[in-house]
């Protein structure tokens, strides 16, 4: 469910018209809705009542500081893959013990501010890493709190982009290889053991791959108890599935109860990373119609945003779904939906049914998470307006970029 609803013909964004919107701040334009955002943040709180749990929200999805701002005041923690990411949670004042740091290729620097900054958690993913953070402790004479993300060889039925939990990914060790580290670790004087950490994928549409996942960490756990090594959470990544065109993902109730029934009364917490199912149906990317073009081969319907704003599809071939921000009586036609950008990859979706003219206004919904993320200044296209609304009441997120921003931290040849 989500805050983006037809009345009388017009799309609105809560009680707000996407076209009035997009016509006072241009386009393209990002529109996200408050109400769907603190909906699914209640979503998740709800599914984990009555257990020990932490929420960290995936900040890669959709790194605005107001949405971030908006996820700490509801709650959340973060899940932050680089430095920039923790210093963004850092900017809106989030509680460094509510933060974890997940990642294949940390840096040296990127772990001392992590340890300097007092970070909840950092998740391992190899035995070099290991021993790069336990140096940085050593070296600051102070202490972590850590755990190993294990791989658990479970197909999360996803695109092969975005699948991370087979043991042919770059991510995570092996339950095995996991075992021997947490033994190192439980010796190390500064790298404590906290927890067990796994992420098998993004947009899963199913449950049955996370309970194949947890009893797999249920099974190392058992493990680690009997040497001795005790973990006080685990976290089971994210990767909840959303609605993009046809798919029924679990809700997060089901999604979790799956794990909960599994973990049973062991005495752990459950940390959980949703990003997209967090953010994805909480935002659309509103465009105008600049150009209907008819060829023999193909009806082009060509808008004022493309894969410079949103990737998604270019990049994975993903479905989203795109309307007409105002219905029209009449017959629809079938059109490649493209952008302005010099690739043939350049669409949005193909073969769409759309009653649209000239000058009309279209959006492509769920556009929340990895839209802007993924966005970029390709053919020298200024980065877009984002909007946040909250009723009827609407706050600039995020300025549209000027062009001189384009070329700022360039220089003209200054030698001959």
């Amino acid at each position: 469910m989500d805050h983006f609803n037809y009345k009388d013909g017009e799309l609105y964004a809560e009680n707000l018209k996407v076209s009035d919107l997009a016509r006072q701040y241009g386009t393209p334009l990002y529109i996200y809705s408050k109400a769907t955002l603190t909906r699914h943040m209640k979503a998740f709180e709800d599914a984990l009542q009555g257990k020990k749990h932490l929420i960290c929200y995936a900040v890669k999805a959709n790194s605005n500081l107001t949405l971030l701002s908006l996820m700490k005041s509801l709650g959340a923690g973060f899940d932050v893959v680089s430095e920039g990411e923790l210093r963004r949670v850092l900017k809106v004042g989030a509680d460094p013990k509510k933060i974890i740091f997940s990642g294949v290729g940390k840096t040296r620097e990127e772990l001392e501010l992590a340890v300097k900054t007092g970070i909840g958690c950092i998740n391992i993913e190899s035995e070099p890493e290991f021993e790069l953070l336990s140096e940085v402790c050593r070296e600051l004479k102070l202490e972590v709190k850590a755990a190993l993300r294990v791989n658990p060889d479970v197909d999360a039925k996803t695109h092969p982009s975005i699948s991370t939990g087979l043991k042919s990914n770059k991510f995570g060790l092996s339950p095995d290889a996991a075992f021997e580290l947490y033994q190192r670790m439980a010796a190390d004087p500064y790298v404590q053991v906290s927890g067990i950490d796994c992420h098998i994928g993004s947009q899963m549409t199913s449950g049955a791959p996370i309970a194949e996942a947890t009893e797999k960490l249920l099974t190392l756990y058992g493990r680690l108890e009997e040497a001795e090594i005790f973990v006080d959470h685990i976290d089971i990544g994210g990767g909840l599935g959303v609605t993009y065109n046809d798919e029924t993902p679990p809700s997060p109730y089901e999604y979790m109860a799956a794990v909960l029934k599994r973990v049973g009364e062991r005495d752990v917490a459950i940390y959980v990373e949703p990003g997209r199912a967090m953010v994805a149906n909480a935002g659309i990317l509103a465009a105008r119609v600049l150009y209907l073009k008819k060829t023999e081969a193909k009806n082009f319907c060509i808008v004022d945003t493309g894969m410079s704003d949103l990737i998604r599809p270019a990049l994975y071939n993903s479905w989203m779904n795109i309307i007409e921000c105002n219905k029209r009586e009449g017959d629809k036609t079938v059109y490649d939906v493209v952008g302005p950008i010099c690739e043939s990859d350049d669409f949005l979706g193909k073969e769409r049914k759309l009653n649209v003219q000239q000058g009309d206004f279209i959006a492509v919904r769920g556009a929340g998470a990895y839209g802007f993320a993924m966005a970029s200044n390709y053919n020298a296209r200024r980065l877009p307006c984002e909007i946040l609304v909250d009723g009827d009441k609407v706050e600039v997120i995020r300025r549209r970029q000027e062009f001189e921003e384009l070329w700022q931290d360039e220089a003209l040849l200054s030698f001959d």
